[in-house]
């Protein structure tokens, strides 16, 4: 039998509130945002996010509009500040003390998220977890682009990115358990061993009271 892997979303799953969201509101007050209709337009893709009907790829360019040019080193700089500043604190303490408990055990941790990769792999790494996969973007002229590279972990696309990382890491061949809040895991949760939903929304907790998946309730302190 091999290890069995534990994997998190990271959006209102590990953390209270969405990484993308808290990214983009840090870039406009940190004045790294030109468009006056910016936030707005995130709240809408979201809108339709929390539906389970997002135009990822438009979800994507509006994102990484503001980083497009500019030298990558200079959007770490900055990412590393937000991640400290207004990510961290809203980790949850429940998320904190399970990545602890299993990491004592020696467990194997992934996180999925349809964050953009950049973002997630930074929170990710705070955490003490060396494996993430977020959504990949391509690199021009050394910088981050705009444009979804590869298949997007997004709904049925975090299928796929996790058979791909199965595929690299064999020794990971045994029972998976997936924590997740959103509808838009549907996929990922029927495709996993064992289910526990945090905080689930309303649609997510309906698919599940069918299948008897968990419901748990982390908060912050």
């Amino acid at each position: 039998m091999g290890k069995t892997l534990t994997i998190f979303d990271l959006d209102n799953t590990l953390i209270k509130g969405d990484s993308s969201t808290l990214w983009s509101r840090f870039m406009v007050r940190e004045g790294w945002v030109n468009d006056a209709d910016y936030l707005a337009r995130e709240a809408m893709l979201m809108d339709d996010y929390d539906r389970g009907e997002m135009n990822i790829a438009d979800y994507v360019a509006l994102i990484q509009a503001p980083l497009v040019g500019v030298a990558k080193q200079d959007v770490d700089a900055l990412l590393a500040r937000c991640v400290r500043e207004e990510i961290l604190p809203r980790v949850y303490p429940q998320a904190w003390d399970l990545i602890r408990t299993l990491q004592a055990k020696g467990e194997q941790i992934l996180v999925i998220s349809a964050s953009v990769s950049l973002l997630v792999q930074a929170v990710a790494a705070q955490l003490g977890i060396e494996q993430a996969l977020g959504i990949d973007v391509e690199m021009v002229d050394g910088g981050y682009s705009g444009v979804i590279a590869g298949t997007p972990s997004y709904q049925q696309g975090k299928v796929v990115r996790l058979e791909q990382w199965l595929a690299a890491h064999p020794a990971c061949s045994g029972e998976v358990t997936f924590y997740t809040d959103s509808i838009n895991d549907l996929p990922l949760c029927l495709h996993a061993d064992r289910v526990r939903l945090v905080n689930p929304c309303p649609q997510l907790q309906a698919a599940g009271a069918g299948y008897g998946w968990p419901v748990l309730s982390w908060r912050l302190e």
